[in-house]
This record gives C-alpha cells, structure tokens and sequence, in this order.
C-alpha cells in the first residue's frame, strides 16, 4: 500500500504546541516532512518606501524559526527550510519526497491568499491537494453563532455574541513524536545578512538587542507565564505575548485558557483587558474575511503617499519637539514593540500633527513592530484615522490627550 506523505507547510504557526495541522499530520499520515519558506516577496519595500519585514522582526523570525527546527529534531523529525518563493520550491520538494498532500493555516489578507491560491495552482498541476486549516483565532470560524457574512460590525455586539453563543475550543496536546522521510536533506535558517539586511545594520549594539525579545516557543510561554503572575502589573503586558502570537508561537487559545486559570486564581480585573485585545484580534480577522481588503484601501483625502512617506522619514531622522513622541519613538527603534496605549498616542500624532495618510503610517509600524500581523495592524489604523469599521470605536482623542490618559499610567487594575 502507497505511503501517506504529509508535506506540513508552516507560515504563522511557529509552534507544536496547539497545532492542528502538525497534529493532524502526525495522526494521518505515514510520513511528515515540515517546511518553512522565507519567501523574498516579505523582505522587499512597499509604496511608502518601508519594508515589509524590518530588522527586529527579521531577528525574532529566524530565532522563531530556529527554535521550531530544534523542536522538531528533538521529536526525531526536522525543519527544511528554504528562502524562496513557495509556489516554486513546493512542487520540486513534493516530486522529490513522493508528498501526497500538504497542510497549511489559510490567511486572510490579500498577499497571504494570494501565495495560497499560487501554491494551491502548482499542486493542482501536479495533482496534489492543498487542505487547508483555520487556526489563527481565539474562536473558531465553524463555532461563531452566525455565518461569516452576518458578522456584526460594531465591535461590542460581535464581543457579546460570541462570548454568549460561542465557546473558545481546549488545546490541542503537543505530538510526542514524528515519523519523517529518513532520507531529508540538511538545509539552515538563513541569517539575516542572507535575507538581504546590510552589515551594517546587522551589528548593532549588544545593548539594543537585548531590547528585542528572543523569538520561540520556549521563550513565549516564559513570558507569558511571567506577565499573569499576581504581582505583575506593568503596562507592558499583552504586547509581550502579542509577538509570539502574531508568528504562532504560542495559538490565541491556549493565552485564553490560561488567562482563564489565572483569572480564577487571582480575581484581577486586568485578565479581561487581555482577553478584549484577543477579541479585537479575532475581530479584525473575521472583518478582513467578510469585507475583503477592506483595511487596506485608501480612505484619505488629501494626504498622498509621496507627502505622507516624506514626513514620516523625517520625523524618523529628526528629533521631533515633543519629549514623549521622541521617547516613544526611541524606544520603538530599539525593541520593535510598544504597549497598545502608547501605538494609539504614536498613531494620533502622526495623524493629527503630520497629517500622514492612514496607510503610511500602518505601513510603517508594518516594518517597524515585531508583533506585525496584517489584520490587526491595518484594523486599529483604519480606527485610528476614523475609518474604521466598527464606527463607535473610532479613535476621538487628540495625542496630547493620549498621553495626559495614557502615558505612564497604570492602567491595570489590581
């Protein structure tokens, strides 16, 4: 009888833990073979002249990357990694492994459809099919009290029906181990002068990496265990997980499940705050389904994109007057992440001083946050610049307000 194949295709699912498709593989099929491709399309620039993937989170990807492959070894599998286009490198790997299907996470913005639907096509010529599973929310689409079409766009009638009608799913247990093809090649994680960063820029100081935090699994669970402690009360809380999340080290579910056991243990009101910026994210993604490309048009009038891409650069070679933006600025350079109140005063002053248009500002926290994920990011600046699908929640405070509100305060509740 013909073996079962299952080339495992590994995008924004850098985990074992909580991983339906690495699971499923394991269960289904006689032998598993996971990919990762740093596919070239992500490290080049965009319109507004900012990259799609800067420094920072380049570093966190490959140590993501790193550490996933590491895991895999250890299960007695591995991790071949390419740089590459994939729906060019995938039909010469399945002809070479003798793959019979392969698994990925569907995505839902546009450039992660597309490359989808590219690498679906050249599977289809080689009679190979490409399932597809849908693992990024906290709440599963096939769970939601209503169809996809029917979504609520007002933010709070979303939040209330699917915390009343719908459940958020249990983990799925990490695979103890992994039957590959016993032949693999040996391929390395590309380093980041390979993926096209300049010398330069790729020795900064110790100091200033040690801002970054280290990508991984191991490193994310860490950090999260570390921020739902009792005594833990910094601003900075979600965005130290968010990191993990956006490259699926650690899956929306199992930070729920766990906040959910801390919530009891502790009885703090900020647990809820965590589990809001989860829905906020399930949110933005299940628009993005329901109004494709709705976040990315252009919904400015006035602001161009030369004008917008100018002053931003500016700014960002500059010292800009005000002390806090200039702080904040500082820091976003450094570490590549801000706590969620501090991006909103950011995003305000770019909006309210600069008068960017919407999009440039999105895409320059693209290049420059380490927890980038495209709905999310997108979503909350369409919001910043009060286009923003869920209407109420349209940003209606000025910068200087924000940071009266916002900075420095401790806006946990104990």
């Amino acid at each position: 009888m013909t073996k079962k194949v299952i080339l495992v295709w590994f995008r924004n699912d850098l985990r074992i833990h909580d991983n339906e498709i690495l699971f499923e593989a394991v269960d289904k099929g006689d032998i598993v073979i996971p990919v990762y491709f740093f596919d070239p399309r992500y490290f080049g620039k965009n319109k507004f002249d900012f990259l799609n993937t800067g420094i920072l989170r380049a570093k966190f990807l490959i140590e993501s990357v790193s550490h996933l492959k590491q895991s895999l070894q250890e299960l007695g599998a591995d991790l071949l990694v390419f740089q590459g286009k994939p729906e060019i490198l995938i039909e010469t790997l399945c002809a070479k492994y003798d793959i019979t299907e392969v698994y990925h996470h569907r995505e839902v913005s546009n450039r992660e459809t597309e490359v989808s639907e590219q690498v679906e096509a050249a599977l289809w010529k080689a009679q190979i099919n490409l399932k597809h599973f849908i693992g990024h929310t906290l709440y599963h689409k096939e769970d939601l009290p209503f169809p996809i079409k029917d979504i609520p766009d007002n933010f709070n009638q979303f939040k209330k029906k699917v915390e009343k009608e719908s459940f958020v799913r249990p983990v799925i247990p990490s695979v103890e181990h992994i039957m590959t093809h016993p032949h693999l090649e040996e391929t390395a994680v590309p380093t980041l002068a390979d993926l096209g960063f300049e010398e330069t820029t790729t020795t900064q100081d110790n100091n200033e990496w040690t801002q970054v935090l280290p990508g991984g699994e191991h490193h994310g669970r860490a950090h999260l265990a570390r921020t739902l402690t009792e005594t833990y009360d910094d601003i900075d809380d979600y965005n130290l997980i968010s990191p993990y999340i956006a490259h699926g080290a650690i899956s929306p579910a199992y930070y729920y499940h766990e906040i959910k056991k801390a919530q009891e243990l502790h009885k703090k009101k900020r647990y809820d705050k965590l589990i809001l910026r989860l829905l906020w994210r399930d949110y933005f993604r299940f628009m993005l389904k329901k109004h494709p490309n709705v976040f990315f048009k252009d919904y400015a009038e006035g602001e161009t994109i030369e004008k917008s891409s100018v002053a931003l650069k500016e700014l960002l070679t500059s010292n800009p007057k005000d002390e806090v933006i200039s702080e904040l600025l500082e820091t976003l350079k450094k570490s590549g992440n801000l706590p969620y109140e501090y991006r909103e005063i950011l995003a305000a002053y770019f909006l309210q001083e600069l008068h960017i248009n919407h999009l440039a500002g999105a895409s320059f926290f693209e290049e420059a946050f380490i927890d980038y994920a495209p709905a999310t990011n997108y979503g909350y600046w369409l919001h910043y610049a009060a286009f923003g699908t869920s209407s109420k929640d349209n940003l209606q405070l000025g910068w200087n307000e924000l940071i009266k509100k916002n900075y420095r305060a401790k806006v946990l509740e104990k």
